[in-house]
């Protein structure tokens, strides 16, 4: 038995009366498509529900499945305590999840419990199915939470899931929860941003088409941008659908709050292996990084060269004979940084500000083992990411002291923020940074100075090669 069908649904806790006293009437559209969502939940008659929820107890390199026989919660912070609930987990269908990610080294669990009682985002859905099932007994639930990893892991986790739903043979319903964007409206709680309307327009379509390898072509810094939370979410449910052909229909989209609010039905059909997005993207990934490796310079040759020695015997590569390589990489010396990229999300960086080796070939050398391996945002790069990897390398020319940000330039100059010993450098021309001030706000904050600190300000820039 796989998946019988997959939502995605938001989670106000305003639409529930209780809640909102009055105040979910002006997202009634919303209501009743939720409605209409947990009678066909209801109708469908699954033993379980599969709740993935951006409120869950989330890590930035684990995913959390919550442990246990049962679960409890209520709206009492929302002023509502007398909405409550108590769940059965499927104990037997977490196991196997849990064994299935243990086989394949995959980053999923029960550890990591910090909080057993229910959130908003499992709760809201809940409230409606609950309803709807009218004194039945609700199915068993699993309730998952999400990850900082990138879209690539959390849609492997929805494939891990489906695979999980067959080997028992569970008849399972699949709830994505989460909101769009929470910039739609100036007037919003949130405000406004130009990429709030433009990431609910884009997800809306993708989930009218089901086309759900578009998913990826969210990049991070447009997300953020966006302020959504449900994206990893949908993923996550995107991948429990790998390889069917979907029926997908829309049936709500507001945002009158200055949030968005969507809610949409998945109605698997028979196998499609054209809908294999992630193995299609992987493949597509491969092919284009084979063909960067065959035509990189000798600077980003240098730093492949060495974290494929360290990922694959552990072992800083050798520096090698100076007539393998450019007289800029063995009689200069210069601060440099090497960056790791995997499917266009950072797996690890590691530089110099200042020389520190004997030539720039043996400075890129090491720096590259530490960011494969040392970068203390990431776990150690396994060999089976290696052809997925990319990675460039930033050559630091010296740096000089500036006395106003005005000095500055997003695109050009990298910034580094000082105050006695405490140190932070941001290179330039970075995804996601578009300002000065968010330059040196970022900077400050990774030397450990605080807002209203004096500090002091030097540019520099770079040559990058990719």
């Amino acid at each position: 038995m796989s998946i019988l069908a997959s939502y995605i649904v938001p989670h106000p806790p305003l639409i529930v009366p209780e809640v909102g006293r009055g105040g979910e009437k002006q997202i009634e559209a919303t209501r009743a498509a939720y409605v209409r969502a947990a009678e066909e939940i209801a109708s469908l008659d699954p033993e379980t529900i599969v709740v993935t929820s951006p409120h869950a107890v989330m890590y930035r390199d684990w995913f959390h499945l919550s442990p246990g026989k049962s679960a409890a919660g209520s709206f009492s912070q929302f002023r509502a305590p007398g909405v409550r609930f108590d769940v059965r987990y499927d104990a037997e269908l977490v196991r196997e999840i849990e064994r299935l990610a243990e086989k394949e080294d995959f980053p999923a669990g029960t550890d990591g419990e910090r909080d057993p009682a229910l959130d908003h985002g499992t709760m809201v859905p809940l409230y409606f199915i609950e309803r709807a099932y009218a004194g039945r007994t609700l199915p068993m639930i699993v309730r998952i939470g999400l990850s900082g990893l990138p879209l690539e892991d959390h849609y492997r986790l929805g494939q891990l899931i489906r695979q999980a739903v067959e080997s028992i043979g569970r008849r399972t319903v699949f709830v994505a929860s989460g909101d769009l964007s929470h910039k739609l409206r100036q007037d919003g709680p949130y405000g406004f941003a130009p990429e709030g309307p433009l990431y609910d327009a884009r997800l809306m379509d993708v989930c009218s088409r089901a086309a759900f390898g578009e998913l990826f072509d969210f990049d991070e810094a447009f997300c953020d941008k966006a302020a959504e939370c449900g994206h990893r979410s949908f993923v996550i449910m995107a991948g429990a659908l790998d390889g069917q052909k979907v029926d997908a229909e829309v049936w709500s989209h507001e945002d009158v709050t200055g949030v968005g609010y969507g809610i949409a039905a998945f109605h698997p059909g028979e196998a499609d292996e054209s809908r294999r997005f992630l193995s299609v993207r992987q493949v597509a990934a491969q092919a284009r990084l084979d063909g960067l490796r065959e035509t990189c310079d000798p600077w980003v040759r240098l730093a492949w060269q060495s974290v494929e020695s360290y990922v694959t015997k552990r072992r800083v590569l050798p520096l090698p004979e100076a007539s393998a390589l450019p007289d800029a990489l063995t009689r200069t010396r210069a601060g440099a940084f090497v960056s790791i990229h995997k499917l266009g999300q950072l797996r690890g960086c590691i530089g110099t500000i200042a020389p520190t080796r004997s030539c720039l070939a043996e400075e890129i050398i090491h720096n590259a083992a530490s960011a494969c391996a040392r970068d203390p945002r990431f776990e150690p790069i396994r060999p089976d990411e290696l052809p997925l990897l990319e990675i460039s390398v930033d050559v630091l020319g010296e740096a000089e002291d500036i006395s106003s940000p005005a000095e500055l330039d997003v695109k050009r100059y990298g910034v580094i923020v000082s105050r006695g010993v405490r140190r932070g450098l941001l290179l330039p021309d970075l995804d996601g940074v578009d300002t000065v001030e968010e330059q040196i706000d970022i900077a400050r904050q990774k030397a450990g100075i605080a807002p209203g600190e004096r500090f002091t300000l030097q540019r520099f820039e770079v040559v990058r090669h990719t």
